[in-house]
């Protein structure tokens, strides 16, 4: 399967959106709306363009996308920038082949080269750990609402970058909305 991982463009936008409505519409842990997420990180400020990645196939259709956003893990003492790993789609008729595992990949490296340190992922706690994600909870680091301590997880980017690391995640404002 001939694929390309690129940075997505605001032109890809529309169709980003819709593959991630498709790509959700029958999860059962969600609430099908992480297509509107999607567009409200990119008007916040935790937006990075450079860690929105899709996957385009050789009709150039958009067949996979992920997104990293700015998130704080904060503390009474220190905030510390980490990224958010939220969402990541793969266009149902492209599951099962391996496009989510190198966006997931591909997107870690990416953030790794432009020097962020960690990432927390809300997800599934049979796909994740695979990639190296923990229990983010190993930390001290816990989710501002209640939620499985296996499905919040954690992943140093650089060996101890969580290491005097700890307190409550707090993501952008388009999570709230």
């Amino acid at each position: 399967m001939n694929i390309i991982y690129r940075q997505e463009q605001p032109k890809d936008y529309l169709k980003t959106e819709t593959l991630i409505e498709q790509a959700f519409r029958n999860e059962e842990m969600s609430d099908q709306q992480e297509h509107f997420l999607v567009q409200r990180i990119r008007r916040s400020n935790a937006f990075i363009p450079e860690l929105s990645i899709v996957a385009v196939n050789k009709q150039d259709k958009i067949i996979g996308q992920i997104l990293f956003s700015k998130i704080w893990i904060e503390n009474t003492e220190q905030a510390t920038e980490s990224l958010a790993l939220a969402p990541v789609s793969v266009h149902p008729d492209y599951q099962k082949h391996g496009i989510g595992s190198t966006l997931v990949k591909k997107g870690l490296e990416k953030a790794k080269e432009s020097g962020y340190h960690s990432v927390i992922v809300l997800g599934h706690a049979d796909y994740y750990p695979r990639f190296g994600f923990k229990p983010a909870s190993l930390w001290r680091i816990a989710a501002p609402f209640d939620v499985p301590d296996d499905a919040f997880m954690a992943l140093e980017l650089e060996k101890n970058a969580l290491k005097k690391v700890n307190g409550t995640v707090q993501y952008s404002e388009a999570f709230s909305e």
